[in-house]
């Protein structure tokens, strides 16, 4: 995995979700209930808190859970809710040195189909259907893991040209389409 990614819309925290299984992980799990751009810039600001240039699944699954939660409270906050969000960092990174050895792309790496990747990243900590799903879609997308049948299992957000997602996000201007689709999609909801 090397790619750019441009979901932080910040050159440094992008260039380490393109380069870090598990920064782009970390992000993911952190993109609720605050901007998206916070949410993906948290692995880089956790990790320049730590000391290094990435993270690191044992590290962080091992660390004291109030120094760890201390990293994300330091301000700026990494998120709007960070000890709660500091647990769950350390469960998913906890799950993943239990059943990947710690390597985050363990998860997707030889796989079989989309249906099978789906059920990998539903069973990650603090991942459900939908957050599953979507981080499918950006795996198929952006990051080249494509098994078959990849964007069946992502259901809507694997579709082509469709400005749903994070997935869908690769510049400013992409980022300002799946603004206006989740503002109307709220919308349409809120009409019911």
């Amino acid at each position: 995995m090397n790619t750019t990614l441009r979901l932080a819309q910040q050159p440094e925290a992008d260039e380490l979700l393109g380069r870090s299984p598990l920064a782009a992980l970390v992000g993911m799990l952190l993109d609720q209930q605050v901007p998206m751009e916070w949410a993906f810039s948290g692995p880089y600001t956790i990790a320049r808190r730590m000391g290094a240039d990435d993270l690191d699944a044992g590290a962080i699954a091992a660390y004291d859970p109030e120094a760890f939660a201390e990293f994300l409270k330091e301000k700026p906050a990494v998120h709007r809710y960070p000890g709660s969000m500091a647990k769950r960092v350390q469960q998913l990174c906890q799950f993943l040195v239990e059943e990947y050895g710690g390597d985050a792309a363990g998860v997707w790496t030889g796989v079989g189909t989309g249906a099978e990747l789906l059920a990998r990243l539903k069973a990650l900590p603090g991942f459900g259907e939908q957050k599953a799903k979507i981080f499918l879609a950006l795996l198929g997308k952006q990051l080249g893991v494509r098994p078959k049948g990849w964007r069946e299992a992502a259901g809507p957000y694997g579709e082509a040209n469709c400005f749903r997602s994070v997935a869908d996000i690769t510049g400013p201007e992409s980022l300002t389409k799946v603004r206006a689709y989740k503002q109307e999609a709220k919308a349409a909801a809120r009409g019911k």
